[in-house]
Protein backbone atom coordinates (compact mmCIF):
# COMPACT_ATOMS: atom_id res chain seq x y z
CA UNK A 1 0.00 0.00 0.00
CA UNK A 2 1.31 3.42 -0.94
CA UNK A 3 1.87 6.04 1.74
CA UNK A 4 0.64 8.59 -0.81
CA UNK A 5 -2.92 7.32 -0.33
CA UNK A 6 -2.95 8.73 3.20
CA UNK A 7 -2.30 12.31 2.10
CA UNK A 8 -5.01 14.87 2.84
CA UNK A 9 -5.66 15.49 -0.85
CA UNK A 10 -7.02 11.91 -1.04
CA UNK A 11 -9.38 12.28 1.89
CA UNK A 12 -13.05 12.28 0.89
CA UNK A 13 -15.08 15.14 2.30
CA UNK A 14 -18.55 14.40 3.63
CA UNK A 15 -21.15 16.49 1.82
CA UNK A 16 -23.81 18.49 3.59
CA UNK A 17 -27.24 16.96 3.86
CA UNK A 18 -30.75 18.27 4.46
CA UNK A 19 -33.19 17.58 7.27
CA UNK A 20 -36.67 18.91 8.08
CA UNK A 21 -36.07 19.81 11.72
CA UNK A 22 -39.57 20.95 12.66
CA UNK A 23 -43.08 20.73 11.27
CA UNK A 24 -43.81 24.22 12.58
CA UNK A 25 -41.74 25.97 9.88
CA UNK A 26 -43.18 25.24 6.44
CA UNK A 27 -43.07 26.55 2.87
CA UNK A 28 -46.09 27.99 1.06
CA UNK A 29 -47.33 24.45 0.29
CA UNK A 30 -47.21 23.32 3.92
CA UNK A 31 -44.08 21.21 3.46
CA UNK A 32 -41.61 21.46 6.39
CA UNK A 33 -38.52 23.52 5.53
CA UNK A 34 -35.32 21.55 5.12
CA UNK A 35 -32.30 22.73 7.05
CA UNK A 36 -28.80 22.27 5.65
CA UNK A 37 -26.68 20.20 8.02
CA UNK A 38 -22.95 19.53 7.96
CA UNK A 39 -21.17 16.62 9.58
CA UNK A 40 -19.16 17.75 12.57
CA UNK A 41 -15.50 16.84 12.63
CA UNK A 42 -13.78 15.20 15.57
CA UNK A 43 -12.06 18.50 16.30
CA UNK A 44 -15.35 20.43 16.32
CA UNK A 45 -17.11 17.83 18.47
CA UNK A 46 -14.29 17.72 21.02
CA UNK A 47 -14.08 21.51 21.14
CA UNK A 48 -17.81 21.76 21.90
CA UNK A 49 -17.56 19.08 24.59
CA UNK A 50 -14.60 20.86 26.20
CA UNK A 51 -16.34 24.25 26.08
CA UNK A 52 -19.42 22.74 27.75
CA UNK A 53 -17.60 20.79 30.48
CA UNK A 54 -17.07 22.20 33.96
CA UNK A 55 -15.30 20.92 37.06
CA UNK A 56 -17.63 20.28 40.00
CA UNK A 57 -16.29 19.90 43.56
CA UNK A 58 -16.83 16.43 45.03
CA UNK A 59 -18.85 16.84 48.25
CA UNK A 60 -16.88 15.86 51.33
CA UNK A 61 -13.59 15.60 49.44
CA UNK A 62 -11.77 18.94 49.50
CA UNK A 63 -9.64 19.61 46.44
CA UNK A 64 -11.30 16.83 44.41
CA UNK A 65 -13.39 17.59 41.33
CA UNK A 66 -15.37 15.67 38.75
CA UNK A 67 -16.30 16.81 35.28
CA UNK A 68 -19.86 17.59 34.23
CA UNK A 69 -21.19 18.33 30.77
CA UNK A 70 -23.50 21.34 31.04
CA UNK A 71 -26.95 21.78 29.54
CA UNK A 72 -25.41 23.96 26.80
CA UNK A 73 -23.78 20.91 25.15
CA UNK A 74 -26.78 19.75 23.12
CA UNK A 75 -27.83 23.13 21.68
CA UNK A 76 -24.16 23.93 20.98
CA UNK A 77 -23.74 20.66 19.10
CA UNK A 78 -26.87 21.25 17.04
CA UNK A 79 -26.01 24.89 16.33
CA UNK A 80 -22.52 23.95 15.15
CA UNK A 81 -23.93 21.50 12.60
CA UNK A 82 -26.59 23.80 11.12
CA UNK A 83 -25.41 25.57 7.96
CA UNK A 84 -28.76 26.99 6.88
CA UNK A 85 -30.63 28.77 8.30
CA UNK A 86 -27.80 31.00 9.45
CA UNK A 87 -28.22 30.86 13.21
CA UNK A 88 -25.82 33.81 13.63
CA UNK A 89 -28.11 36.14 11.66
CA UNK A 90 -29.11 39.03 13.92
CA UNK A 91 -32.51 39.49 12.24
CA UNK A 92 -33.36 35.81 12.74
CA UNK A 93 -32.23 35.92 16.38
CA UNK A 94 -34.16 39.14 16.98
CA UNK A 95 -37.33 37.65 15.50
CA UNK A 96 -37.21 35.00 18.26
CA UNK A 97 -36.00 37.40 20.97
CA UNK A 98 -32.67 35.63 21.55
CA UNK A 99 -29.02 36.59 21.21
CA UNK A 100 -27.15 33.30 20.60
CA UNK A 101 -27.35 30.46 18.07
CA UNK A 102 -27.84 28.00 20.94
CA UNK A 103 -30.85 29.88 22.30
CA UNK A 104 -32.20 30.26 18.77
CA UNK A 105 -32.14 26.48 18.22
CA UNK A 106 -34.19 25.96 21.38
CA UNK A 107 -36.75 28.56 20.25
CA UNK A 108 -36.97 27.37 16.63
CA UNK A 109 -37.28 23.68 17.52
CA UNK A 110 -39.53 24.03 20.54
CA UNK A 111 -41.11 20.58 20.26
CA UNK A 112 -39.11 18.23 22.53
CA UNK A 113 -39.56 15.23 20.23
CA UNK A 114 -38.38 17.18 17.17
CA UNK A 115 -35.45 18.57 19.16
CA UNK A 116 -34.39 15.06 20.21
CA UNK A 117 -34.74 13.76 16.65
CA UNK A 118 -32.64 16.66 15.31
CA UNK A 119 -29.89 15.87 17.82
CA UNK A 120 -29.99 12.17 16.93
CA UNK A 121 -29.86 12.97 13.20
CA UNK A 122 -26.80 15.20 13.66
CA UNK A 123 -25.07 12.68 15.90
CA UNK A 124 -25.70 9.87 13.41
CA UNK A 125 -24.64 11.95 10.42
CA UNK A 126 -21.49 13.10 12.22
CA UNK A 127 -20.64 9.65 13.52
CA UNK A 128 -21.00 10.62 17.17
CA UNK A 129 -22.01 7.47 18.99
CA UNK A 130 -23.23 8.95 22.27
CA UNK A 131 -26.98 9.04 22.65
CA UNK A 132 -29.14 11.76 24.16
CA UNK A 133 -29.73 9.48 27.15
CA UNK A 134 -25.96 9.31 27.71
CA UNK A 135 -25.73 13.11 27.51
CA UNK A 136 -28.63 13.57 29.93
CA UNK A 137 -27.12 11.12 32.42
CA UNK A 138 -23.76 12.87 32.17
CA UNK A 139 -25.36 16.29 32.55
CA UNK A 140 -27.27 15.15 35.66
CA UNK A 141 -24.12 13.86 37.35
Amino acid sequence: MSFERFMKKNKAAKKNTFYAATASLCDENGKPLEWEIKALTTKESESIREKCTVDIPVPGKPGMYRQKVTEKYVPSLIAAAVVCPNLNDADLQNSYGVATPEDLIIEMIDNPEEYTKMLQFIQNYSGIDTSLDDEIKEAKN
